[in-house]
């Protein structure tokens, strides 16, 4: 498969991966207005994806075994336009939920498996192919903060719009990874592993299981940031279009990231001192959140959206730390399920903790604390040694 196709098909994936959740949060007061959500619902919509990217994670390697990865990832699209675009027509809130997990369950399956098609196809091309990878995620990530609130300021109904659109997005990406599909077949790298025993194996893996937890914790900060920071920024006092633009910096700063954080982990021997940086931006980040959020707003951004360099950073470690395809496909499928599952905490923890407390206070004091524990686990996971390894070692004694 010549690299221009592979690029191809992993940016058409890697940018419908994203605004499902992201799309979200500029319009989360209009969409508890016309939906009629109350304020614990809305917590339950932002726990979503860590919720369905945990529990449908973990069945994405069987899945692969099936229908292969390309096959799976058709599937998954088909998932993900269907239920982006049907959701944005409903009345119902029930209807609204399911039809957003549908959409999150393809989503997962896509979080699972790229990584495998990327260690399948990248060869010599790796670090560039993951360095693609992660910049579209935060692309994908960020053009609905950056636009959402100006679609759905065009009417009462323009959220919508603002929602649906990512579903025709999504729809041209299945249509391209089914052409692929026939042409190229169904690509059974995945096919190896799987199922209980090889969860059992990688919790053998301290660099597995640190991976896991840099994981989950940055993904949780990542989900908080894209159901609230709009809606955080908002309370300050800034403009719906302003607080949108804030989130969108958050997260338009993961497409540099997305550029250079696969490369320094590829290359460099100092990335756990990298990894310890993004964690004192975090703690800048918040802490101007909590203590002047309406001055110097863009500032804050920039310090979170240059802490969120942590999530290309793990994508990365991912194929980095892992020798054979079959293994990163079952690396991913222990990582992102049991990372998702403690990111789903996040977002529900603070809506709920913000209702309870009536301030934002509260919330942001717990993501500054747990930015120590996302490091600590970086810093573990940064270590140069292969889960292959560790997980030969186990079976040697």
């Amino acid at each position: 498969m010549p690299f221009w196709l592979i690029a191809a098909a992993v940016v058409l994936v890697a940018v419908n991966l994203r605004p499902g959740a992201s799309s979200v949060g500029p319009v989360l007061a209009e969409l508890q207005a016309g939906l009629g959500l109350d304020a614990t619902a809305a917590g339950v919509l932002t726990a979503l994806p860590g919720l369905t990217f945990a529990a449908v994670g973990a069945l994405a390697v069987a899945l692969s075994r099936k229908a292969g990865i390309n096959g799976s990832i058709v599937l998954a699209l088909a998932a993900v336009a269907g239920g982006l675009l049907v959701r944005a027509f409903v009345d119902s809130a029930v209807l609204f939920l399911v039809l957003t997990v549908l959409a999150f369950a393809g989503m997962a399956v896509g979080n699972i498996l790229v990584p495998a098609f990327i260690k399948r196809h990248g060869g010599r091309h790796l670090p560039v192919l993951n360095s693609v990878y992660g910049t579209t995620l935060a692309l994908g990530a960020t053009l609905p903060l950056l636009f959402g609130g100006i679609l759905a300021g065009t009417d009462a109904e323009g959220w919508r719009l603002s929602l649906g659109l990512w579903g025709a997005a999504a729809l041209g990406a299945c249509i391209f990874w089914a052409v692929l599909t026939l042409r190229t077949g169904r690509d059974p790298v995945a096919a190896v592993g799987g199922g209980r025993r090889t969860r059992t194996r990688m919790r053998s893996s301290r660099t597995a299981v640190a991976l896991s937890i840099f994981f989950g914790v940055q993904s949780m900060h990542a989900y908080v940031q894209f159901g609230w920071m709009a809606q955080i920024y908002r309370d300050a006092g800034l403009e719906q279009a302003t607080a949108g633009l804030m989130a969108a910096i958050i997260a338009g700063l993961g497409i540099p990231g997305g550029l250079i954080m696969p490369v320094l982990v590829a290359r460099s021997p100092r990335l756990r001192f990298y990894i310890a940086g993004l964690g004192v931006c975090m703690v800048a980040g918040y802490s101007g959140l909590l203590l002047i959020p309406d001055t110097l707003p863009w500032l804050w951004a920039v310090f979170l959206g240059v802490a969120g360099f942590a999530f290309p950073t793990a994508l990365a470690l991912i194929t980095a730390r892992s020798r054979e395809p079959q293994v990163t496909a079952q690396l991913s499928g222990f990582i992102q399920p049991v990372g998702y599952l403690l990111a789903a905490t996040g977002p529900f923890a603070i809506g709920a903790l913000h209702e309870l407390s009536g301030s934002w206070t509260l919330p942001i004091s717990l993501l500054i604390a747990s930015s120590v524990i996302m490091v600590g686990a970086g810093i573990r996971a940064a270590a140069p040694r292969y889960v292959d390894d560790e997980l030969e070692a186990q079976n040697a004694r």
